[in-house]
């Protein structure tokens, strides 16, 4: 049972992690200090998705689920099972990944000029 908490809990962290990618640099608007969370979290995202590397949330969740007697995460890892294919086709991936990097790009021009 705690293996399987284990693994839930880092499902869970991963889709918090996805989306403060998404929405953490408007967050910022409000708390200003944030944004340095933030630019490490898009920093290991953008590391992530250019070079394949795995997240340690995927490992977390993988040993959780393989001690738990459940079905491990596929070799693809944590964005094809649980979103690629479910959330949007996987034919989108660059649309989607283009879409993420717009609303980055734009919570930055208007987290900067808020600063100012």
């Amino acid at each position: 049972m705690m293996y399987r908490l284990v693994a839930e809990a880092a499902m869970v962290v991963h889709f918090l992690f996805l989306a403060y990618v998404a929405v953490g640099g408007f967050i910022a608007w409000r708390w200003r200090r944030t944004i340095y969370a933030h630019i490490a979290v898009v920093g290991w995202a953008l590391l992530s998705v250019a070079t394949g590397i795995e997240c340690p949330l995927t490992v977390v969740e993988d040993w959780g689920r393989r001690h738990a007697g459940m079905q491990g995460l596929p070799a693809s890892g944590f964005i094809d099972y649980y979103i690629e294919g479910v959330i949007y086709p996987e034919k989108y991936t660059n649309l989607v990944r283009l879409g993420v990097t717009v609303l980055v790009v734009f919570s930055y021009v208007g987290y900067l000029s808020r600063r100012r």
